[in-house]
């Protein structure tokens, strides 16, 4: 399964609308994904979720994790970085064995001109670190809201183009 995550809690953001481009286009190429987007992690994860607690709602989401073999992370940049909300994801699950030898790609987005790159980076540690492995083709996207347009799709072409490049080393990663 392959599991696409919307890195923030913000509700109704680019990095949902970016992750939903990414579902479709991998659709259109026969492949099934689950998107979870982290506004529906438990509203209490760092009280119930934390320090091997386990709360029924968040069970929901470490089977979803165990089930995944391939994760899409989208990316946006808070503070020069990744949101802590993914952070709070990555810790709640269980160690080692919820992302060990796994395979996965990112994407960092941002309002700004560099695409989250920094976020990118700090992210790819904690992957090395859990034992993720990362696709060398990693994107950062700046500008976000003059890429897309009102149904969530790219408009730029340079930008359609690295996206679709990394789609297909994704699938056959």
């Amino acid at each position: 399964m392959i599991t696409i995550i919307a890195a923030t809690n913000r509700p109704n953001s680019n990095t949902l609308k970016v992750a939903k481009y990414y579902q479709r286009q991998l659709k259109d190429k026969s492949i099934d994904t689950h998107l979870f987007s982290l506004e529906h992690l438990p509203v209490d994860v760092l009280n119930t979720d934390m320090y091997g607690k386990r709360s029924e709602a968040f069970q929901e989401i470490q089977d979803m994790i165990y089930k995944t073999e391939k994760f899409l992370f989208i990316m946006p940049e808070y503070n020069g970085s990744y949101p802590g909300v993914l952070k709070v994801l990555i810790d709640a699950c269980n160690f080692p064995d919820s992302f060990y030898d796994k395979k996965a790609a990112l994407v960092g987005i941002s309002s700004g001109k560099y695409g989250n790159i920094r976020g990118v980076d700090h992210f790819t540690g904690v992957c090395h670190y859990i034992h993720l492995n990362i696709l060398p083709l990693r994107l950062h996207i700046p500008n976000i809201k003059s890429e897309l347009d009102a149904e969530g799709n790219f408009t730029h072409p340079d930008t359609i183009k690295f996206t679709s490049e990394q789609i297909e080393k994704f699938i056959s990663f």
